[in-house]
Protein backbone atom coordinates (compact mmCIF):
# COMPACT_ATOMS: atom_id res chain seq x y z
CA UNK A 1 0.00 0.00 0.00
CA UNK A 2 1.38 3.11 -1.06
CA UNK A 3 0.97 6.86 -0.46
CA UNK A 4 2.36 9.57 1.51
CA UNK A 5 0.71 8.85 4.53
CA UNK A 6 0.38 4.74 4.02
CA UNK A 7 1.34 4.24 7.82
CA UNK A 8 -0.03 7.08 9.48
CA UNK A 9 -2.88 6.57 9.33
CA UNK A 10 -4.86 3.85 8.83
CA UNK A 11 -5.86 4.81 11.88
CA UNK A 12 -10.75 6.72 16.01
CA UNK A 13 -13.14 7.32 21.16
CA UNK A 14 -16.52 6.33 21.31
CA UNK A 15 -19.35 7.02 24.26
CA UNK A 16 -18.51 8.46 27.76
CA UNK A 17 -16.51 6.99 29.70
CA UNK A 18 -18.61 6.92 33.07
CA UNK A 19 -20.87 5.52 30.40
CA UNK A 20 -23.67 8.66 30.56
CA UNK A 21 -24.02 11.78 28.57
CA UNK A 22 -21.84 13.97 28.06
CA UNK A 23 -21.75 17.01 30.52
CA UNK A 24 -21.93 20.62 28.30
CA UNK A 25 -19.87 22.43 30.61
CA UNK A 26 -17.02 19.99 30.92
CA UNK A 27 -13.60 20.80 30.65
CA UNK A 28 -10.77 19.44 27.99
CA UNK A 29 -9.29 17.39 30.99
CA UNK A 30 -12.72 16.11 31.94
CA UNK A 31 -13.00 14.39 28.15
CA UNK A 32 -10.43 12.18 29.36
CA UNK A 33 -10.94 11.71 32.83
CA UNK A 34 -11.13 8.51 32.73
CA UNK A 35 -8.12 7.53 31.26
CA UNK A 36 -5.67 7.02 33.88
CA UNK A 37 -7.25 3.47 34.23
CA UNK A 38 -5.30 3.19 30.64
CA UNK A 39 -8.08 2.09 28.56
CA UNK A 40 -11.26 4.40 29.29
CA UNK A 41 -12.65 6.05 26.42
CA UNK A 42 -12.46 10.04 25.89
CA UNK A 43 -16.15 11.33 26.93
CA UNK A 44 -18.23 12.47 24.00
CA UNK A 45 -18.03 16.36 23.65
CA UNK A 46 -20.62 16.69 22.11
CA UNK A 47 -24.06 17.87 22.90
CA UNK A 48 -27.41 16.32 21.58
CA UNK A 49 -28.61 18.43 18.83
CA UNK A 50 -32.06 20.34 18.86
CA UNK A 51 -35.29 17.72 18.64
CA UNK A 52 -32.72 14.38 20.16
CA UNK A 53 -34.41 12.17 21.86
CA UNK A 54 -32.96 11.52 25.24
CA UNK A 55 -31.26 8.24 25.75
CA UNK A 56 -28.96 8.47 22.76
CA UNK A 57 -27.31 5.28 22.57
CA UNK A 58 -23.47 5.55 24.08
CA UNK A 59 -21.08 4.59 21.07
CA UNK A 60 -21.88 7.65 18.70
CA UNK A 61 -21.30 11.11 19.29
CA UNK A 62 -24.27 12.89 21.27
CA UNK A 63 -26.98 13.21 19.80
CA UNK A 64 -26.34 11.49 16.47
CA UNK A 65 -27.83 8.07 15.06
CA UNK A 66 -25.61 5.26 16.30
CA UNK A 67 -23.92 2.80 13.44
CA UNK A 68 -26.48 0.52 11.88
CA UNK A 69 -23.80 -2.11 13.27
CA UNK A 70 -24.07 -0.94 16.42
CA UNK A 71 -27.31 -0.27 17.61
CA UNK A 72 -26.80 -2.91 20.77
CA UNK A 73 -24.81 -2.59 23.83
CA UNK A 74 -21.54 -3.12 22.55
CA UNK A 75 -19.82 -6.53 23.78
CA UNK A 76 -16.61 -6.07 26.11
CA UNK A 77 -13.46 -5.86 23.97
CA UNK A 78 -11.68 -9.01 23.43
CA UNK A 79 -8.19 -9.41 24.07
CA UNK A 80 -5.42 -10.58 22.14
CA UNK A 81 -2.40 -8.50 20.25
CA UNK A 82 -3.08 -10.37 16.89
CA UNK A 83 -7.36 -10.30 17.62
CA UNK A 84 -8.12 -8.40 14.44
CA UNK A 85 -6.70 -11.29 11.93
CA UNK A 86 -9.81 -13.13 12.97
CA UNK A 87 -11.00 -11.48 10.20
CA UNK A 88 -10.65 -12.93 7.25
CA UNK A 89 -11.45 -9.75 5.01
CA UNK A 90 -8.53 -8.61 7.19
CA UNK A 91 -6.00 -10.89 6.81
CA UNK A 92 -5.92 -10.42 3.17
CA UNK A 93 -6.14 -6.77 4.08
CA UNK A 94 -3.14 -6.59 6.14
CA UNK A 95 -1.33 -9.64 4.01
CA UNK A 96 -1.26 -7.49 1.07
CA UNK A 97 -0.11 -4.16 2.65
CA UNK A 98 3.10 -6.21 4.17
CA UNK A 99 4.21 -6.96 0.55
CA UNK A 100 3.44 -3.51 -0.79
CA UNK A 101 4.38 -1.62 1.69
CA UNK A 102 8.14 -3.51 1.31
CA UNK A 103 8.37 -2.53 -2.19
CA UNK A 104 7.19 0.83 -1.07
CA UNK A 105 9.37 1.89 1.49
CA UNK A 106 12.52 -0.01 -1.42
CA UNK A 107 11.13 2.96 -3.66
CA UNK A 108 11.24 5.61 -1.51
CA UNK A 109 14.96 4.72 -0.44
CA UNK A 110 15.78 4.30 -4.25
CA UNK A 111 13.71 7.67 -4.76
CA UNK A 112 15.50 9.56 -2.34
CA UNK A 113 19.00 8.06 -3.35
CA UNK A 114 18.48 8.42 -7.20
CA UNK A 115 17.66 12.66 -6.03
CA UNK A 116 20.43 13.21 -4.41
CA UNK A 117 22.28 11.10 -7.68
CA UNK A 118 21.09 13.31 -9.59
CA UNK A 119 21.66 16.75 -8.28
CA UNK A 120 24.98 16.53 -6.80
CA UNK A 121 23.45 15.44 -3.12
CA UNK A 122 21.36 18.56 -3.08
CA UNK A 123 19.27 18.95 0.29
CA UNK A 124 16.88 21.69 -1.39
CA UNK A 125 16.27 18.96 -4.21
CA UNK A 126 15.33 16.51 -1.84
CA UNK A 127 13.17 18.45 -0.22
CA UNK A 128 11.29 19.72 -2.92
CA UNK A 129 10.51 15.82 -4.00
CA UNK A 130 8.61 14.95 -0.45
CA UNK A 131 7.31 18.25 -0.44
CA UNK A 132 5.81 17.65 -4.18
CA UNK A 133 4.60 14.33 -3.15
CA UNK A 134 2.73 16.17 -0.25
CA UNK A 135 1.43 19.27 -1.95
CA UNK A 136 -1.40 17.60 -3.69
CA UNK A 137 -2.69 16.94 0.05
CA UNK A 138 -3.36 20.92 0.66
CA UNK A 139 -4.92 21.24 -2.36
CA UNK A 140 -7.00 18.32 -3.09
CA UNK A 141 -7.08 16.55 0.66
CA UNK A 142 -10.88 17.30 1.79
CA UNK A 143 -11.96 16.75 -1.70
CA UNK A 144 -10.42 13.55 -1.34
CA UNK A 145 -12.43 12.67 2.09
CA UNK A 146 -15.73 13.75 1.01
CA UNK A 147 -14.88 11.18 -1.95
CA UNK A 148 -14.47 8.72 0.38
CA UNK A 149 -18.03 9.60 1.94
CA UNK A 150 -19.90 9.30 -1.63
CA UNK A 151 -18.34 6.14 -3.38
CA UNK A 152 -17.56 2.72 -2.27
CA UNK A 153 -14.30 2.35 -0.84
CA UNK A 154 -13.07 -0.94 -2.09
CA UNK A 155 -13.09 -0.15 -5.65
CA UNK A 156 -11.89 2.84 -4.89
CA UNK A 157 -9.39 1.52 -3.69
CA UNK A 158 -8.30 -1.10 -6.15
CA UNK A 159 -8.83 2.13 -8.22
CA UNK A 160 -5.77 3.95 -6.61
CA UNK A 161 -3.50 0.84 -6.06
CA UNK A 162 -3.53 -0.10 -10.22
CA UNK A 163 -2.63 3.99 -10.66
CA UNK A 164 0.25 3.66 -7.83
CA UNK A 165 1.60 0.69 -9.77
CA UNK A 166 1.53 2.90 -13.28
CA UNK A 167 3.78 5.27 -11.99
CA UNK A 168 6.28 3.02 -10.41
CA UNK A 169 6.69 0.99 -13.63
CA UNK A 170 7.20 4.31 -15.22
CA UNK A 171 9.81 5.47 -13.18
CA UNK A 172 11.77 2.30 -13.30
CA UNK A 173 11.87 2.04 -17.18
CA UNK A 174 12.91 5.63 -17.33
CA UNK A 175 15.79 4.73 -14.88
CA UNK A 176 16.84 1.96 -16.74
CA UNK A 177 17.33 3.50 -19.91
CA UNK A 178 19.49 6.41 -18.89
CA UNK A 179 16.69 9.04 -19.45
CA UNK A 180 15.53 9.62 -16.15
CA UNK A 181 16.35 13.15 -14.92
CA UNK A 182 15.01 15.26 -12.05
CA UNK A 183 12.49 16.64 -12.89
CA UNK A 184 10.94 13.08 -13.74
CA UNK A 185 10.87 12.34 -10.30
CA UNK A 186 9.25 15.41 -9.69
CA UNK A 187 6.65 14.78 -11.53
CA UNK A 188 5.88 11.09 -10.78
CA UNK A 189 5.99 12.45 -6.97
CA UNK A 190 3.36 14.94 -7.40
CA UNK A 191 0.89 12.52 -9.43
CA UNK A 192 1.52 10.18 -6.50
CA UNK A 193 0.56 12.78 -4.25
CA UNK A 194 -2.58 13.65 -6.22
CA UNK A 195 -3.85 9.87 -6.37
CA UNK A 196 -3.33 9.87 -2.46
CA UNK A 197 -5.74 12.33 -1.84
CA UNK A 198 -8.48 9.83 -2.18
CA UNK A 199 -6.55 6.45 -1.58
CA UNK A 200 -5.50 7.53 1.98
CA UNK A 201 -8.96 8.86 3.52
CA UNK A 202 -10.53 5.95 1.68
CA UNK A 203 -8.14 3.27 2.75
CA UNK A 204 -8.20 4.35 6.69
CA UNK A 205 -11.90 4.89 6.61
CA UNK A 206 -12.43 1.58 4.99
CA UNK A 207 -10.49 -0.66 8.13
CA UNK A 208 -13.79 -0.39 10.54
CA UNK A 209 -16.26 -1.78 7.69
CA UNK A 210 -13.60 -4.83 7.45
CA UNK A 211 -13.49 -5.33 11.32
CA UNK A 212 -16.22 -2.98 12.91
CA UNK A 213 -16.09 -1.25 15.73
CA UNK A 214 -14.65 -3.26 18.59
CA UNK A 215 -11.38 -4.26 16.98
CA UNK A 216 -11.17 -1.07 15.24
CA UNK A 217 -8.07 0.11 17.43
CA UNK A 218 -6.48 -2.86 17.29
CA UNK A 219 -6.44 -3.13 13.79
CA UNK A 220 -5.09 0.34 13.16
CA UNK A 221 -2.07 -0.54 15.59
CA UNK A 222 -1.36 -3.77 13.10
CA UNK A 223 -1.99 -1.76 10.12
CA UNK A 224 1.16 0.15 11.97
CA UNK A 225 2.81 -2.68 12.18
CA UNK A 226 2.77 -3.72 9.11
CA UNK A 227 3.65 -0.76 7.35
CA UNK A 228 7.21 -0.27 10.25
CA UNK A 229 7.64 -4.34 9.65
CA UNK A 230 8.51 -3.14 5.52
CA UNK A 231 10.18 -0.23 6.96
CA UNK A 232 12.42 -2.38 8.70
CA UNK A 233 13.56 -4.89 5.75
CA UNK A 234 12.62 -2.54 2.88
CA UNK A 235 15.36 0.58 2.89
CA UNK A 236 17.62 -2.33 3.93
CA UNK A 237 16.78 -4.68 1.16
CA UNK A 238 17.16 -1.55 -1.18
CA UNK A 239 19.87 -0.80 -0.38
CA UNK A 240 21.44 -4.27 -0.74
CA UNK A 241 20.10 -4.55 -4.08
CA UNK A 242 20.66 -0.69 -4.99
CA UNK A 243 24.76 -1.52 -4.99
CA UNK A 244 23.83 -4.59 -6.62
CA UNK A 245 21.79 -3.35 -9.74
CA UNK A 246 21.34 0.22 -9.01
CA UNK A 247 17.74 2.49 -8.51
CA UNK A 248 15.67 1.44 -11.49
CA UNK A 249 14.88 -2.21 -10.94
CA UNK A 250 13.26 -0.70 -7.56
CA UNK A 251 10.50 1.11 -8.86
CA UNK A 252 9.96 -2.25 -11.06
CA UNK A 253 9.70 -4.47 -8.16
CA UNK A 254 7.07 -1.79 -6.21
CA UNK A 255 5.24 -2.22 -9.09
CA UNK A 256 4.52 -5.39 -9.29
CA UNK A 257 4.01 -4.96 -5.34
CA UNK A 258 1.23 -3.95 -6.12
CA UNK A 259 -0.55 -6.59 -7.08
CA UNK A 260 -0.78 -8.08 -3.33
CA UNK A 261 -3.16 -5.23 -2.61
CA UNK A 262 -5.49 -5.86 -5.44
CA UNK A 263 -5.48 -9.12 -5.43
CA UNK A 264 -6.54 -9.33 -1.76
CA UNK A 265 -9.16 -6.46 -2.01
CA UNK A 266 -10.39 -8.60 -5.31
CA UNK A 267 -10.49 -11.50 -2.94
CA UNK A 268 -12.40 -10.13 0.04
CA UNK A 269 -15.98 -11.50 1.04
CA UNK A 270 -18.34 -8.67 0.37
CA UNK A 271 -21.16 -10.36 2.37
CA UNK A 272 -18.95 -9.62 5.53
CA UNK A 273 -18.44 -5.99 5.03
CA UNK A 274 -19.78 -2.97 7.12
CA UNK A 275 -20.82 -1.10 4.08
CA UNK A 276 -22.37 2.52 5.32
CA UNK A 277 -24.99 4.08 2.78
CA UNK A 278 -23.40 6.62 0.82
CA UNK A 279 -23.96 10.32 1.48
CA UNK A 280 -25.82 11.83 -0.97
CA UNK A 281 -23.92 14.62 -2.78
CA UNK A 282 -25.11 18.36 -1.69
CA UNK A 283 -23.69 21.77 -1.44
CA UNK A 284 -21.59 22.26 2.20
CA UNK A 285 -20.39 18.84 2.99
CA UNK A 286 -16.62 20.50 3.27
CA UNK A 287 -17.73 23.08 5.46
CA UNK A 288 -20.08 20.81 7.25
CA UNK A 289 -16.84 18.47 7.76
CA UNK A 290 -14.70 21.49 9.04
CA UNK A 291 -17.45 22.62 11.44
CA UNK A 292 -17.96 19.29 12.69
CA UNK A 293 -14.06 18.40 13.99
CA UNK A 294 -14.04 22.55 15.22
CA UNK A 295 -17.22 21.97 17.50
CA UNK A 296 -15.43 18.81 18.90
CA UNK A 297 -12.17 19.05 21.11
CA UNK A 298 -11.94 15.01 21.46
CA UNK A 299 -11.10 15.17 17.94
CA UNK A 300 -9.59 18.19 17.57
CA UNK A 301 -6.74 18.05 19.92
CA UNK A 302 -5.05 14.88 17.97
CA UNK A 303 -5.63 16.41 14.83
CA UNK A 304 -3.41 19.85 16.08
CA UNK A 305 -0.98 17.77 17.18
CA UNK A 306 -0.60 15.15 14.49
CA UNK A 307 -0.32 18.42 12.20
CA UNK A 308 2.18 20.08 14.32
CA UNK A 309 4.30 17.45 14.25
CA UNK A 310 3.86 16.57 10.89
CA UNK A 311 5.65 19.60 9.49
CA UNK A 312 9.05 18.25 11.47
CA UNK A 313 7.90 14.25 11.00
CA UNK A 314 7.03 14.01 7.32
CA UNK A 315 10.70 15.44 6.75
CA UNK A 316 12.66 13.25 9.04
CA UNK A 317 13.42 10.57 6.53
CA UNK A 318 14.76 13.44 4.70
CA UNK A 319 16.86 14.12 7.70
CA UNK A 320 18.21 10.74 8.00
CA UNK A 321 19.23 10.62 4.62
CA UNK A 322 21.45 13.78 5.22
CA UNK A 323 22.78 12.78 8.35
CA UNK A 324 23.61 9.41 7.29
CA UNK A 325 25.84 9.81 3.85
CA UNK A 326 26.39 13.84 4.73
CA UNK A 327 27.96 14.11 8.22
CA UNK A 328 29.06 10.59 8.92
CA UNK A 329 29.49 9.38 5.73
CA UNK A 330 27.48 6.01 5.13
CA UNK A 331 26.95 4.52 1.69
CA UNK A 332 23.82 3.39 0.21
CA UNK A 333 23.74 0.09 2.55
CA UNK A 334 24.29 1.71 5.62
CA UNK A 335 21.87 4.37 4.90
CA UNK A 336 19.09 1.42 4.62
CA UNK A 337 20.29 0.25 7.90
CA UNK A 338 19.40 3.74 9.14
CA UNK A 339 15.85 4.20 8.44
CA UNK A 340 15.89 0.65 9.63
CA UNK A 341 16.54 1.34 12.76
CA UNK A 342 14.41 4.26 12.92
CA UNK A 343 11.32 1.61 11.70
CA UNK A 344 12.00 -1.23 13.94
CA UNK A 345 11.77 1.14 17.38
CA UNK A 346 8.52 2.18 15.66
CA UNK A 347 7.37 -1.46 14.65
CA UNK A 348 7.69 -1.80 18.75
CA UNK A 349 5.52 1.07 19.11
CA UNK A 350 2.97 -0.46 17.05
CA UNK A 351 2.55 -3.64 19.04
CA UNK A 352 2.55 -2.10 22.14
CA UNK A 353 -0.53 -0.04 20.82
CA UNK A 354 -1.61 -3.34 19.60
CA UNK A 355 -2.23 -4.78 22.90
CA UNK A 356 -4.40 -1.66 24.03
CA UNK A 357 -8.08 -1.85 23.52
CA UNK A 358 -8.69 2.18 23.94
CA UNK A 359 -6.94 4.94 23.13
CA UNK A 360 -5.12 7.54 25.39
CA UNK A 361 -4.86 11.31 25.56
CA UNK A 362 -1.89 10.94 27.94
CA UNK A 363 -0.18 8.54 25.49
CA UNK A 364 -0.99 11.16 22.79
CA UNK A 365 0.62 13.82 23.99
CA UNK A 366 3.64 12.16 25.99
CA UNK A 367 4.55 10.56 22.68
CA UNK A 368 4.65 13.80 21.23
CA UNK A 369 6.78 15.53 23.19
CA UNK A 370 9.12 12.34 23.55
CA UNK A 371 9.80 12.27 19.79
CA UNK A 372 10.67 16.04 19.75
CA UNK A 373 13.09 15.82 22.36
CA UNK A 374 14.69 12.08 20.66
CA UNK A 375 14.89 13.79 17.32
CA UNK A 376 16.87 16.95 18.69
CA UNK A 377 19.42 14.47 20.79
CA UNK A 378 19.75 11.93 17.77
CA UNK A 379 20.94 15.16 16.11
CA UNK A 380 23.73 15.85 18.30
CA UNK A 381 24.93 12.39 18.56
CA UNK A 382 28.47 11.75 18.04
CA UNK A 383 28.87 8.76 15.92
CA UNK A 384 26.52 6.54 13.55
CA UNK A 385 26.07 3.88 16.09
CA UNK A 386 24.49 6.52 18.62
CA UNK A 387 22.60 8.11 16.08
CA UNK A 388 20.99 4.65 15.07
CA UNK A 389 20.59 4.11 18.64
CA UNK A 390 18.26 7.71 19.50
CA UNK A 391 16.39 6.63 15.63
CA UNK A 392 14.35 3.96 18.36
CA UNK A 393 12.86 5.38 20.62
CA UNK A 394 11.86 8.15 18.31
CA UNK A 395 10.53 5.82 16.07
CA UNK A 396 8.81 4.40 18.60
CA UNK A 397 7.10 7.90 19.97
CA UNK A 398 5.94 8.80 16.24
CA UNK A 399 3.78 5.33 15.94
CA UNK A 400 2.71 5.72 19.44
CA UNK A 401 1.07 9.27 18.15
CA UNK A 402 0.31 7.85 15.08
CA UNK A 403 -1.93 5.24 16.38
CA UNK A 404 -3.40 6.85 19.20
CA UNK A 405 -4.23 9.96 17.14
CA UNK A 406 -5.62 7.01 14.45
CA UNK A 407 -7.71 5.46 16.50
CA UNK A 408 -9.16 8.30 18.46
CA UNK A 409 -10.35 10.08 15.61
CA UNK A 410 -11.87 7.16 13.60
CA UNK A 411 -13.60 6.15 16.55
CA UNK A 412 -14.74 9.65 17.33
CA UNK A 413 -16.37 10.13 14.05
CA UNK A 414 -20.17 8.89 13.16
CA UNK A 415 -20.48 6.59 10.02
CA UNK A 416 -21.53 9.14 7.80
CA UNK A 417 -18.50 11.84 8.79
CA UNK A 418 -15.93 9.59 8.79
CA UNK A 419 -14.39 10.17 5.46
CA UNK A 420 -14.81 13.86 5.56
CA UNK A 421 -12.63 13.75 9.27
CA UNK A 422 -10.41 11.46 7.84
CA UNK A 423 -9.73 13.78 4.85
CA UNK A 424 -9.18 16.84 7.70
CA UNK A 425 -6.83 13.97 9.41
CA UNK A 426 -4.33 13.34 6.22
CA UNK A 427 -4.76 16.87 5.64
CA UNK A 428 -2.79 17.69 8.79
CA UNK A 429 -0.82 14.96 8.53
CA UNK A 430 0.61 14.82 5.58
CA UNK A 431 0.17 18.62 4.41
CA UNK A 432 3.34 19.84 6.96
CA UNK A 433 5.87 18.44 4.45
CA UNK A 434 5.97 20.82 2.10
CA UNK A 435 6.12 23.43 4.62
CA UNK A 436 8.43 21.50 6.47
CA UNK A 437 10.78 19.34 4.29
CA UNK A 438 12.35 22.43 1.79
CA UNK A 439 12.38 24.05 4.70
CA UNK A 440 14.58 21.50 7.20
CA UNK A 441 16.47 21.03 3.39
CA UNK A 442 17.59 24.50 3.48
CA UNK A 443 18.14 24.69 7.01
CA UNK A 444 20.87 21.73 6.49
CA UNK A 445 22.39 23.32 3.61
CA UNK A 446 22.90 26.27 5.36
CA UNK A 447 23.51 25.76 9.04
CA UNK A 448 24.60 22.11 8.66
CA UNK A 449 21.86 18.56 8.95
CA UNK A 450 22.87 18.67 12.87
CA UNK A 451 21.42 21.60 13.50
CA UNK A 452 18.60 21.36 10.91
CA UNK A 453 17.20 18.03 13.11
CA UNK A 454 17.86 19.99 16.42
CA UNK A 455 15.78 22.44 15.47
CA UNK A 456 13.11 20.63 13.81
CA UNK A 457 13.02 18.23 17.48
CA UNK A 458 12.53 21.68 19.27
CA UNK A 459 10.05 23.37 16.99
CA UNK A 460 8.08 20.02 17.63
CA UNK A 461 7.81 19.76 21.36
CA UNK A 462 6.63 23.52 21.09
CA UNK A 463 4.50 22.47 18.69
CA UNK A 464 2.60 19.60 20.91
CA UNK A 465 1.99 22.40 23.81
CA UNK A 466 0.24 24.97 21.38
CA UNK A 467 -2.03 22.18 20.32
CA UNK A 468 -2.93 21.58 23.70
CA UNK A 469 -3.45 25.33 24.24
CA UNK A 470 -5.56 26.05 21.24
CA UNK A 471 -7.75 22.80 22.19
CA UNK A 472 -8.64 24.81 25.76
CA UNK A 473 -9.56 27.40 24.29
CA UNK A 474 -12.13 26.13 21.99
CA UNK A 475 -13.09 23.87 24.30
CA UNK A 476 -13.74 26.65 26.56
CA UNK A 477 -15.65 29.22 23.53
CA UNK A 478 -17.80 26.26 22.45
CA UNK A 479 -19.01 25.02 25.72
CA UNK A 480 -21.64 27.97 26.46
CA UNK A 481 -23.25 27.07 22.99
CA UNK A 482 -23.87 23.53 23.35
CA UNK A 483 -25.01 24.10 26.91
CA UNK A 484 -27.37 26.55 25.65
CA UNK A 485 -28.31 24.21 22.72
CA UNK A 486 -28.64 21.23 25.10
CA UNK A 487 -31.04 23.05 27.67
CA UNK A 488 -32.97 24.80 24.38
CA UNK A 489 -33.57 21.25 22.98
CA UNK A 490 -35.48 20.44 26.33
CA UNK A 491 -38.18 22.93 25.52
CA UNK A 492 -40.66 21.55 22.52
CA UNK A 493 -41.68 24.08 20.38
CA UNK A 494 -43.98 24.43 17.38
CA UNK A 495 -42.70 24.99 13.78
CA UNK A 496 -41.94 28.86 13.99
CA UNK A 497 -39.52 27.79 16.98
CA UNK A 498 -41.63 29.43 20.14
CA UNK A 499 -41.60 27.28 22.88
CA UNK A 500 -44.71 26.31 23.83
CA UNK A 501 -45.70 25.70 27.83
CA UNK A 502 -48.87 24.33 29.40
CA UNK A 503 -50.59 25.87 32.38
CA UNK A 504 -51.79 22.91 35.04
CA UNK A 505 -55.46 22.83 33.59
CA UNK A 506 -55.05 20.49 30.70
CA UNK A 507 -57.65 22.13 28.89
CA UNK A 508 -56.14 25.41 28.60
CA UNK A 509 -54.85 26.91 25.81
CA UNK A 510 -51.01 27.03 24.96
CA UNK A 511 -49.06 29.82 25.91
CA UNK A 512 -46.51 30.75 23.70
CA UNK A 513 -43.34 32.24 24.76
CA UNK A 514 -40.91 33.87 22.36
CA UNK A 515 -37.62 32.46 21.25
CA UNK A 516 -35.57 35.32 23.10
CA UNK A 517 -37.17 34.30 27.02
CA UNK A 518 -36.81 30.69 26.38
CA UNK A 519 -32.72 31.72 25.47
CA UNK A 520 -32.88 34.21 29.03
CA UNK A 521 -34.11 31.00 30.37
CA UNK A 522 -31.79 28.47 29.09
CA UNK A 523 -28.60 30.76 30.29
Amino acid sequence: MAGPAAEGADGRGEGDAEGGGADPGETLQELTRAEEAGDAEPACAAVPEPGTEPGTEPGTECGEEPDAHARTAPAPARGGMFRSLRNHNYRLFAAGGIVSNVGTWMQRTAQDLLVLQLTAGSGVALGVTVALQFLPVLLFGLWGGMLADRYPKRPVLMVAQSLMGVLALTMGLLTLTGSAQVWHVYVMAFVLGVISCVEVPTRQSFVVEMVGRDDLSNAIALNSSTFNLARVFGPALAGVLISWMGTGPIFLLNAVSFAAVIGGLAMMRTSELRTPEPVTRAKGQLREGLRYVGRRPDLLLPILIVGSMAIFTQSFSTSIALMATEVYGAGASSFGVASSAFAVGALGGALLAAKRVRPSRRFLIIGAICFGVFQAVAGLAPGYPAFLAFLIPAGMAVVTVNTTANATVQMGASPEMRGRVMGIYVLVFTGGAPIGSPLVGWLAEMAGPRVSVVVAGVLSVLGVGLAVLVTRIVAARTRPEKALEGAAAEIPGDASGAARVETPDEAAEPVTVPPRWRLRRAA
